[in-house]
């Protein structure tokens, strides 16, 4: 074909998680890839009666365009939920509706990032950030990490010695892939770190509110004395996927380039989407929903926690996350998590290899569950066919 593609196009790649959709349609395939939400939990009834009453009392409104920022009862009351949910004072002004959380990510590379410029980020990190990120041609700044946050001194080095760090994401709770969530102390000092380069922070926090036990921490933007934080937020995860209804809270002038990158994208998140949210929460209440959730979630993950304990091999490790969607498994040195998936494919059972996660590559050994999709007897069966296709793929792999 004759047709030249600009070259920022090569950067463009089919993500690999959602390309592994595909293989959910192979017969008796269970997946504990997908970082989705369990449509079991999405309350139907209620979702029903709100878009009735959208539609009864607003009718083509909810139909037609509307207001580029978004639909001021519906961010009114996401200022308030950032008081109770991050511990962030702010009004509507510092909030801007975004077609989901992933489009806040998409434009952040947009406003902060020209060719060349240095993202840092935690090590791993979500893939589908850097999918976001890739047509605007960044490098990355892998920051070491641990099972309390990105480690802040480290963070202090890269800034020192690379000037050219224009942007830094993280997510400081149940972090996608590992399932870790910063400590209060690693909180502060990174604020520290960050107030003393000025540099920009994308806070993305779509599973905030889905802790399980243990106490909730303040959001990094509570901590944002300099206006540098940008928190992404989102309704995916605690009401439902489908309506893309996510949100930023930041500065007002920070608000406007992402409402103008907004404006030359999509014009507006869909009206009849945010209008549903915004009535769900009036007719609702949003949080007994959140806490339904949680109790199905923590008890999922309850059970894959146990079902590992008593089929993977002594040598596999894992976490056990606090909140959140996604446990982090480690095997041992020298092992290739997509050695061991291919094994566990034959036996009709999937996981997301730990690689896609680093950008800068280097680390094979690790690969990313999920217990939100699939139901309990499904994550049981999906586990001892795991731990049967681990077994086998390491005997297989020390004959060699």
């Amino acid at each position: 074909m004759s047709i030249q593609f600009a070259n920022r196009t090569e950067q463009m790649k089919a993500s690999e998680i959602r390309e592994s959709y595909k293989l959910m349609d192979v017969p008796g395939m269970i997946s504990l890839s997908s970082g989705s939400p369990d449509p079991s939990l999405y309350p139907m009834d209620q979702v029903k009666q709100a878009t009735m009453a959208v539609l009864d009392q607003y009718g083509t409104t909810a139909l037609s365009y509307s207001a580029t920022d978004g639909y001021d009862p519906l961010r009114e009351k996401i200022a308030q939920r950032m008081w109770t949910k991050a511990q962030v004072r702010c009004s509507m002004e510092n909030i801007l509706i975004m077609s989901g959380s992933q489009q806040a990510l998409e434009f952040s590379a947009k406003i902060f990032i020209n060719e060349g410029d240095y993202i840092a980020c935690e090590t791993p990190s979500y893939m589908g950030a850097f999918n976001a990120f890739a047509p605007y041609l960044p490098k990355y700044a892998s920051v070491p990490t641990d099972e309390f946050g990105m480690l802040p001194e480290e963070l202090d080095k890269i800034l020192a010695e690379n000037k050219k760090v224009k942007m830094i994401y993280v997510i400081p709770n149940f972090q996608n892939p590992t399932g870790h969530t910063w400590s209060l102390e690693r909180r502060k000092a990174f604020m520290e770190v960050v107030n003393k380069y000025e540099i920009p922070v994308i806070e993305d926090d779509p599973y905030g509110e889905l802790r399980y036990e243990g106490e909730a921490l303040p959001s990094l933007k509570s901590m944002d004395t300099k206006n540098l934080v940008i928190y992404a937020g989102s309704f995916s995860k605690i009401l439902a996927p489908g309506y893309r209804v996510a949100w930023i809270c930041a500065a007002p002038e920070i608000v406007e380039k992402y409402m103008f990158a907004k404006q030359g994208a999509d014009l507006q998140a869909p009206s009849s989407a945010q209008l549903e949210v915004d009535m769900f929460m009036e007719m609702f209440d949003l949080d007994e929903h959140v806490k339904k959730i949680c109790a199905a979630y923590k008890h999922k993950r309850d059970v894959m926690l146990q079902m590992m304990e008593e089929n993977f091999p002594d040598c596999v490790t894992w976490n056990k996350p606090e909140g959140g969607l996604f446990i982090w498994v480690t095997l041992p040195e020298g092992i290739n998590s997509k050695d061991i998936l291919k094994v566990c494919l034959e036996n009709r059972v999937m996981f997301v290899t730990g690689s896609m996660f680093y950008p800068n590559g280097g680390v094979e050994n690790t690969f990313r569950l999920n217990f939100s999709w699939m139901n309990e007897e499904d994550i049981k069966e999906g586990i001892r066919r795991m731990g049967v296709a681990i077994k086998q793929a390491l005997e297989m792999l020390q004959q060699k």
